[in-house]
């Protein structure tokens, strides 16, 4: 690295925006005539939560809103901070309410799903009253993550990560305006890998970037095509960071190797979550998912299992819960798969949203009063025990979708399939003959 560039911050840091003119992506929140682009413009500044991926800009969006409306801005991150730095920055905040709510401070709070039950309680009074103006930021369902009293005093707006024109858009102006990059005599010939690399992350695009030129400190020509990029990436070392982009690329290559029935690979990217300090639940809940989801009713007992699992390991706690996390893993990705289940409900879920207005068949209906009998509701409805086998040909489904199926069987695994299942997960015990 240059000593030019190892004075100054990242260069993320550098390109971080100060406007909305500035800002880029998220079209659907700070677009004119957007949500976030409302607040600014009407001076009303409610409490939300910014959900998405990492490098999409929660971070800069909280801090430009608070900007941009001339907020007081307090900033913690749920990793380290407790209920007393809640209650110091609230207390603080508070004195300034008194005078006016309509200019209450922001509290800026990173990760916010890290925050226990205590932590968010302690939040909820001054939210309530509006000491504070609560902005948090979350990579993870808040729904599952932020308690329910918290949850409703606060919008959640999802963020997405970046396409491919505003990943190009980054690279285009951190080339053309970072001091440091425009002092170098770089070539840009291709962009392909840096964007495939980042993954719609525009932190991770930056990081990227400045790390293929400092690759190429003293050179007179920095030339960044995708042969460099890859290259350059190669002899980086890939270390797990919970906080960062490589929890995404782990515990997406943990999941796919499940899925991918390797109970090798699976347990190789658990052990580097671990060891790299993930929380143990986070790693838990994914295997819940993933037995609902890759599994299902090739094997119901995986999803029971899974939920065992869950609640042995909210029990017990590290170390020991990395060996019913082990087991876990290794069952599910060596368990028959199906995702019959999954593209049941997604499919059922496009029908409902599609038509809203599908009528319950009149003999499908509850009759309670004697008005509705007499307007035929539950006429025709025929008891299913009351048939040979329990069963009745009768039509469930609303008019219009009629036979319209939704779940699909999927068999199990032939012999033929298992047998080379088996060869592929363990050709020690299964050799191919």
């Amino acid at each position: 690295m240059s000593a030019s560039s190892q004075m100054l911050p990242p260069l993320p840091e550098r390109m971080r925006p100060h406007s909305l003119d500035e800002y880029v992506g998220q079209k659907h929140l700070v677009g004119p005539g957007c949500v976030l682009h409302n607040m600014i413009s009407s001076g009303i500044l409610s409490s939300f939560i910014l959900w998405g991926p990492p490098g999409v800009g929660k971070t800069t969006l909280a801090r430009i809103m608070a900007d941009s409306m001339d907020r007081e801005f307090f900033t913690l991150s749920a990793v380290s901070a407790g209920v007393k730095d809640v209650r110091e920055v609230i207390d603080h905040a508070r004195s300034k309410s008194l005078f006016s709510h309509a200019s209450a401070p922001v509290l800026f709070i990173d990760e916010i799903h890290r925050f226990n039950k205590a932590q968010q309680d302690a939040l909820l009074g001054a939210v309530e009253r509006g000491d504070i103006v609560l902005m948090g930021a979350t990579t993870e369902n808040p729904s599952f993550e932020v308690i329910t009293p918290l949850l409703s005093r606060c919008q959640v707006f999802v963020l997405k990560s970046l396409s491919k024109d505003d990943l190009l858009t980054l690279l285009n102006r951190a080339l053309q305006n970072d001091q440091v990059l425009r002092e170098r005599n770089i070539v840009l010939k291709e962009s392909d890998a840096l964007l495939r690399q980042s993954g719609g992350d525009g932190r991770k695009l930056l990081n990227i970037l400045e790390m293929v030129v400092d690759s190429q400190a003293g050179a007179k020509e920095i030339v960044i095509d995708n042969k460099t990029v890859s290259e350059c990436l190669q002899q980086s070392t890939a270390i797990y960071d919970k906080n960062g982009e490589m929890h995404y690329d782990i515990i997406s290559a943990f999941i796919k190797s499940v899925r991918g029935s390797d109970p090798n690979a699976a347990v190789y990217y658990m052990a580097r979550m671990l060891d790299g300090g993930e929380d143990p639940l986070f790693i838990a809940r994914r295997l819940c998912i993933l037995a609902a989801e890759d599994i299902g009713l090739a094997n119901p007992n995986a999803l029971l299992l899974a939920n065992a699992c869950f609640q042995i390991v909210n029990s017990i706690g590290m170390p020991e819960a990395r060996i019913p996390l082990s087991e876990t893993a290794i069952y599910l990705a060596s368990s028959p798969k199906s995702n019959a289940a999954y593209l049941a409900i997604d499919s059922a879920l496009a029908a409902a949203a599609a038509d809203k207005t599908a009528s319950v068949p009149l003999y499908l209906r509850n009759a309670p009063t004697k008005l509705m009998e007499e307007l035929g509701y539950a006429d025709g409805y025929r008891y299913a025990h009351d048939f040979p086998g329990h069963f009745t040909d009768l039509e469930f489904m609303p008019e219009g979708l009629e036979g319209k199926v939704f779940y699909e069987p999927q068999p199990n695994p032939s012999e033929d399939r298992l047998k080379a299942y088996l060869q592929f997960c363990w050709p020690k015990y299964y050799p191919k003959k």
